[in-house]
C-alpha cells in the first residue's frame, strides 16, 4: 500500500511540475563558458605598511567587432539617442572603494554597472552609471538595455575614429606618472576610441 502511494505521489509530482513548465512561457538556460573576460585594475599600496590603500576596478566581457558595424548606417541606427552594452554577457562592473571624480561628476564608493550612451546626433558619448541594486530588484539584465534605468551619465571625450582596428571590446584604467590621484580611462572596440581623466579621492 505505501509503494503504491508513492508512486501516486511521484506521478502527481511530475504532472504538476510538467504543467509548470508549459504554463510559464520561461525556458532556463545555463551558460558553461562564459567567454573571455578582460579586467582592468589600479591599486595603491602602502610599502612601509605593507597594507592596501585602495582599488578601482572594471571587469568586462570582451566581444569581438561586429563587422556589420563597419556601415555608419548600421552602426547610427544600433547607437544614436540609446544606451548601448557595453561589453557582453554578464555586466560591465565599475567596483571602487574610494570616491572617484568624473567630469565634475562624484562617483561614489560601490559597485556600478556601466553602459554606453551615444547622443541623438551622434556627436556625443557618455559613460552611462547604473544602481545595481534598481536593476537587481527588477530582474534586469545587460541584454535588455533599453529598459535599464541610469542613473547619471558622464561624458567621454572621443579621441579617434579612424585609428587601427580594435577588434575585442579593450577597456584600460592608468595613473598618470606624475600625480598617483589621475587616472586616465580609455575604451576602444572596433574604429570607436574614447577617454576621460578620472581623478581618485586618495587621501
Amino acid at each position: 500500500m505505501k509503494l503504491r502511494l508513492c508512486v501516486v505521489l511521484v506521478l502527481c509530482t511530475a504532472v504538476v511540475l510538467n504543467g509548470q513548465n508549459r504554463l510559464s512561457g520561461v525556458v532556463v538556460e545555463s551558460e558553461p563558458a562564459l567567454g573571455e573576460r578582460g579586467l582592468t585594475r589600479i591599486h595603491w599600496w602602502n610599502p612601509q605598511k605593507d597594507v592596501p590603500v585602495a582599488a578601482v576596478s572594471i571587469d568586462f566581457g570582451r566581444p569581438v567587432w561586429n563587422r556589420q558595424l563597419d556601415n555608419p548606417a548600421a552602426f547610427d541606427q544600433l547607437t544614436r539617442g540609446k544606451v548601448w552594452r557595453l561589453g557582453n554577457d554578464y555586466w560591465t562592473t565599475l567596483d571602487t572603494n574610494l570616491p572617484l571624480n568624473i567630469a565634475g561628476r562624484d562617483i561614489s564608493i560601490g559597485l556600478w554597472y556601466l553602459g554606453l550612451h551615444r547622443s541623438s546626433d551622434g556627436a556625443a558619448w557618455s559613460l552611462a552609471f547604473i544602481d545595481p541594486v534598481k536593476a537587481r530588484s527588477g530582474h534586469m539584465d545587460g541584454h535588455w538595455m533599453d529598459a535599464v534605468p541610469v542613473e547619471f551619465k558622464v561624458p567621454l571625450t572621443v579621441e579617434s575614429t579612424n585609428t587601427t582596428m580594435t577588434e575585442k571590446l579593450t577597456i584600460i584604467l592608468s595613473a598618470q606618472p606624475d600625480n598617483m590621484r589621475n587616472l586616465n580611462l580609455r575604451i576602444a572596440w572596433g574604429r570607436l576610441h574614447l577617454m576621460r581623466p578620472v581623478r581618485a579621492a586618495l587621501e
